[in-house]
C-alpha cells in the first residue's frame, strides 16, 4: 500500500498579531501535511488504511457534496489503485468541485436521501444496501473517517507539538465535527493540559458521548480534560453568515494563514471570543490545531469573490 508522503511533523507557527486575536497563539499547521490529503483527514486515515496494506479492498464511505473526507479518501484510493464508493447526502445530480474531483479520481458517487444518510450514521451495516454485490472485499469507513483506529494517528500530533515547543501548551483548541480529532488529541495528551473543542454543528452535546465511546473502543481511558463549546456554530454545519465570511477573509489576509468557514473559521472566531471574554490566564499558552479542509472553501463563492 502507498500512503501519501508528508513532511511530518507539520510546523507549529506562532501568530504574534495580538491586535487581531488579542494574544499570541500557536497554530499546528496540519493544513500543510499534504496537498490533497491534508489535516486531520491525513491523520485519521493513516492507520485504518495501513492496516489494509496486504489487501486490495474496495472502500466505501459517506459524506456531503463538499466533504473533505470523501476528497481525501478518493485521493488515497487512486494512489493505490483501489476502488472507492462515496455515498453522498443529496438529490441525484447535485454537483460540486469536490465531487468532480472524486469522480475524476475514480470514486463512484451514489446519492442517498437524508433519511438513508441518517440510517448510515446509526447502523454500521446500512451501507450494504447501497452497494451492488457487497461482499467481503468492501471495507466500510464511517463518516469523516472517525473510527477508533483513527485516534492513533491524531494522537501523534501531541508528541510533535511537545517536541517542537519542548512542552505541552496549557490549552489546545480544535474544531469538532464528529469528535474523533478531539478524542485523538485527548489520547495523545494522556490527561495533560486541557482541550477546548468548538462544535461546528447545531445541537452537538451528543458529541461528548461520541468522544467517550471512541476512547473506550480504541482502548484509552475516559479522559475528561476537555470542554465542548456548542454555541459557536454560526447557524449550523456548513452555514457561513457574512460576519464569519468576513472574519475568514480578514484572518487569511492579515495573518497569512488560510482558513475556511466550515471548521477552522469557526475555531479561530471562537478563540477570539474567548480571549475577549478573558477566559484564558495571561500565562497560559494557547495552541489551535489547523485541521486543513481548504478544498471545501471552494463552495463559498462569497469567500473567494474579494
Amino acid at each position: 500500500m502507498q500512503f501519501p508522503n508528508s513532511p511530518l511533523p507539520s510546523p507549529c507557527q506562532l501568530i504574534e498579531s495580538t491586535a487581531f486575536l488579542g494574544r499570541k497563539v500557536w497554530v499546528k499547521r496540519d493544513d500543510l501535511l499534504h496537498g490533497e490529503v491534508s489535516g486531520n483527514k491525513f491523520r485519521k486515515l493513516k492507520y485504518p488504511l495501513l492496516a489494509l496494506q496486504e489487501q486490495h479492498p474496495s472502500l466505501v464511505t459517506m459524506g456531503g457534496p463538499w466533504s473533505n473526507h470523501l476528497h481525501a479518501l478518493a485521493n488515497v484510493a487512486a494512489m493505490n489503485g483501489w476502488q472507492s464508493t462515496g455515498l453522498v447526502r443529496g438529490a441525484s445530480g447535485v454537483s460540486s468541485a469536490t465531487l468532480d474531483d472524486c469522480r475524476r479520481l475514480g470514486m463512484q458517487i451514489r446519492f442517498v436521501s437524508r433519511e438513508d444518510y441518517r440510517q448510515l450514521r446509526e447502523d454500521a451495516q446500512a451501507w450494504r444496501q447501497h452497494v451492488d454485490g457487497a461482499d467481503g472485499s468492501q471495507v466500510w469507513l464511517p463518516e469523516g473517517g472517525s473510527s477508533p483506529a483513527a485516534l492513533r494517528g491524531v494522537a501523534e500530533l501531541v508528541d510533535e507539538i511537545e517536541t517542537a515547543l519542548q512542552s505541552i501548551p496549557e490549552v489546545i483548541m480544535v474544531a469538532c465535527g464528529t469528535g474523533a480529532t478531539l478524542a485523538g488529541i485527548l489520547a495523545g495528551l494522556r490527561g495533560r493540559s486541557r482541550v477546548i473543542g468548538v462544535a461546528v454543528l447545531k445541537n452537538a452535546e451528543y458529541l461528548q458521548q461520541e468522544i467517550a465511546d471512541l476512547l473506550q473502543q480504541a482502548g484509552y481511558p475516559d479522559y475528561r480534560n476537555y470542554q465542548l463549546i456548542t454555541d459557536a456554530h454560526h447557524g449550523g454545519y456548513g452555514k457561513a453568515p457574512p460576519e464569519l465570511l468576513q472574519f475568514c477573509r480578514d484572518f487569511t489576509q492579515q495573518l497569512d494563514v488560510p482558513i475556511e468557514p466550515v471548521y477552522t473559521g469557526k475555531l479561530f472566531h471562537a478563540l477570539r471570543k474567548l480571549q475577549q471574554a478573558h477566559v484564558f490566564n495571561e500565562e497560559e499558552r494557547v495552541l489551535a490545531v489547523h485541521t486543513g479542509g481548504m478544498q471545501g472553501a471552494r463552495g463559498f463563492a462569497a469567500l473567494n469573490s474579494r
